[in-house]
């Protein structure tokens, strides 16, 4: 009798519908957000950001390596009317873990009011995986992936150069056209 090898679920069957189409159009997300920050005079602090907001910079091997992260927040695309279309956040501690149960790469903000956790998924393209999560608000558990698709997240991992990568989330619940978190090993930076 022949033996059965389970299959592992694909990242597209995992997701929810609006979170395959957003990966599916991330490139649109990019051009939409970067358009919106340079009408609004940011094209100075773009160029300053440099591999970091450039669409094309994924190079191969895309899982980070597990450890502590130093993370820091660019928002491009206004999230509400009256906001600036370019934002950059203070950097804050983020984690990279390998899951309990099936070996799988996760990410985890460790502070502030908002904070996303989710798994990496090996995507058909070489350079990036996918992520998807949830969003934790104030001082409560993060829910699990589908479990209140209001939380979810989901966007792409690449890594832009040596100990360097980004979480690219597009078109994400605070109303940008595109989230990314810069990431670089802690042990390589200073304290935040």
């Amino acid at each position: 009798m022949p033996v059965e090898i389970a299959r592992a679920p694909t990242w597209q069957e995992i997701a929810g519908a609006g979170d395959v189409d957003h990966i599916a159009r991330v490139r649109t997300a990019w051009v939409e957000g970067l358009s919106a920050a340079r009408s609004d005079g940011f094209a100075r602090r773009i160029a300053a950001e440099g591999d970091l907001l450039d669409p094309e910079a994924a190079l191969p091997r895309p899982a980070p390596t597990p450890g502590a992260y130093l993370c820091r927040l660019v928002r491009l695309g206004a999230p509400a009317r009256g906001e600036p279309a370019f934002s950059s956040f203070r950097p804050f501690y983020c984690f990279v873990g390998i899951g309990d149960h099936d070996d799988r790469l996760s990410i985890t903000k460790s502070e502030g009011s908002a904070r996303p956790a989710g798994y990496l998924w090996d995507d058909e393209r070489g350079d990036r995986m996918i992520f998807l999560g949830a969003l934790a608000s104030g001082a409560g558990p993060v829910p699990a992936y589908g479990d209140d698709r209001v939380r979810d997240v989901a966007g792409i991992i690449e890594r832009i150069g040596p100990f360097r990568w980004r979480l690219v989330i597009p078109w994400p619940a605070s109303g940008a056209a595109v989230e990314i978190f810069e990431m670089e090993p802690a042990a390589v930076q200073s304290a935040p």
